[in-house]
């Protein structure tokens, strides 16, 4: 079974919501299980900083040796930081999907981010996979 860690907030696109220091602040990135099934990541484009979306807005890609993958924004927000790390060392995202291989930092409503799935509800969403 896929790790997933009970700090974060999940959505049906396997991507995780992880608070910061900043409660208006949360780190972006793929779960455990989507990096597993993408297989070896070897580039990504992500957004600048500054640049805002929609909840479910498509905000990058993420290209793996088998497939090329849209990322979605979990929640609505704007972008104040992207993980500098990945332009270079990519493969962080299938190494350390929840911690160095955060893709963005967003600053968000925290009322949206607690209408997301727990670590059970998420869980329970990839019990038949």
């Amino acid at each position: 079974m896929s790790s997933i860690p009970a700090d974060c907030r999940y959505t049906s696109d396997h991507e995780y919501v992880k608070p910061t220091a900043d409660a208006t602040i949360v780190a972006v990135g793929i779960t455990d299980y989507a990096q597993g099934e993408l297989g070896d990541i070897v580039y990504l484009e992500l957004p600048k900083p500054g640049a805002k979306f929609d909840a479910h807005a498509t905000f990058g890609t993420i290209e793996a040796v088998k497939a090329v993958s849209e990322l979605f924004s979990p929640l609505a927000g704007e972008v104040v930081e992207v993980n500098p790390r990945l332009e270079a060392e990519p493969a962080l995202v299938n190494s350390d999907p929840y911690g160095d291989g955060w893709m963005i930092k967003l600053k968000v409503s925290a009322a949206d981010v607690a209408a997301l799935m727990d670590a059970a509800a998420y869980e329970k969403l990839l019990g038949g996979k």
